[in-house]
């Protein structure tokens, strides 16, 4: 069993402070144009107000002063979809935001888990052992009893104030905007507490290591889905959602351009911007092989494709926020059965088997050779 369980006794409730306040901690104000400090790992814990569904997400929350902060919910994110509910009920919605649980939870509340999954399920298998949940003092959640320090409050239906700007895993300033506010009812903590928290700005930073995680981890799922996909890389030059390529088991014509459109309906991978489709035995952790393959595989007006959709929030480049355009790239081998009439070159080997035929070449003509 790997859902989580319910304790009566935590480590995250040994000091209970109702009237205190964030200047008590360390909070960090990254960089120099940044609208203020910000708490930059939290797990921010919610419920829908209808469903009772948990989600768990990290969003970063800006300190306007010692018991407010800004809860940055993009439209596309669970929390988000929780505060829609709320405020079509017209009714308060609580938080709870703990902050330096072990490893694994602070991992799997980055993760990009499908909608519906519990995020501490996946901290559990990661853990092998169920997480351990405390009731909160002041409001209707529970939190990991293993965190550090743990900020209860709540958000308002309605309430809106201007957030940013903060310099962001793109390397940008990503601009001032409206975003719900969280005040602050109540901070329990570890008697001698570690403050966690994580720097983000031009990559690649730690979170493109977080980021790494879950390209590895999440494959075997994604394959579930797309069988096809035998690797995939997200480069640290791409942030993410911008650059995306995918090795394919090529098996009919059109496939890479298929793989395409089932990436951009599936989950978090819909904002990719720009996705390269290669054969499978191209190695798509190699930029340099992938940009070989890109250059010699590729007609410009044949290959490419476009489409429109949701883009990530992050994204400055469209024309309006959070929707834009997006590109794919089919850089497999082309097929006759795509109209492609010529033979398709052949590449030159780079085998060991070739290299000693080479070397047996020159042997050769070393021993021949006179001054």
């Amino acid at each position: 069993d790997l859902m989580p369980k319910t304790v009566s006794d935590a480590a995250c409730q040994e000091v209970i402070e109702r009237d205190g306040t964030l200047d008590s901690l360390p909070i960090l104000k990254c960089w120099p144009e940044d609208g203020g400090r910000y708490i930059t790992f939290p797990l921010v814990f919610t419920k829908d107000p209808e469903s009772g569904a948990r989600n768990v997400g990290t969003y970063r929350m800006q300190v306007f002063d010692g018991r407010t902060t800004g809860m940055h919910w993009q439209r596309h994110k669970g929390g988000a979809q929780h505060y829609r509910v709320a405020e079509r009920l017209g009714k308060r919605m609580p938080v709870a935001v703990a902050l330096g649980p072990d490893p694994a939870l602070a991992y799997s509340a980055t993760a990009p888990m499908p909608e519906g999954l519990d995020e501490l399920m996946l901290a559990g298998f990661l853990r092998r052992e169920r997480v351990e949940l405390v009731k909160c003092v002041t409001v209707d959640l529970e939190v990991p009893a293993n965190a550090q320090i743990v900020l209860e409050g709540y958000v308002e239906p309605g309430e809106r104030r201007s957030e940013g700007p903060f310099g962001d895993h793109t390397g940008v300033y990503s601009h001032p905007d409206e975003y719900p506010v969280f005040h602050l009812t109540c901070i329990t903590r570890r008697k001698r507490p570690v403050y966690l928290t994580t720097v983000v700005g031009i990559p690649p930073m730690e979170d493109y290591y977080l980021g790494k995680a879950s390209e590895r981890i999440f494959l075997p799922l994604i394959r579930k889905t797309v069988p096809e996909i035998v690797d995939m890389h997200f480069p640290a030059e791409g942030i993410f959602h911008n650059l995306v390529i995918i090795s394919i088991d090529k098996r009919y014509p059109g496939h890479a351009r298929k793989i395409m459109n089932a990436c951009w309906g599936l989950g978090q991978l819909m904002f990719s911007k720009t996705i390269i489709v290669v054969d499978k035995d191209v190695d798509v952790q190699n930029l340099s092989a992938v940009a070989w393959i890109v250059g010699t595989h590729y007609d410009p007006e044949r290959d490419i494709q476009f489409t429109r959709g949701p883009v990530d929030d992050l994204e400055d480049a469209s024309d309006l926020p959070a929707y834009g355009s997006k590109m794919g790239i089919d850089a497999t081998r082309k097929w006759p059965s795509e109209g492609f009439s010529r033979p398709w070159p052949k590449k030159i080997s780079t085998s060991a088997e070739a290299a000693a035929v080479a070397d047996a070449q020159w042997l050769k003509i070393r021993k021949g050779w006179r001054p």
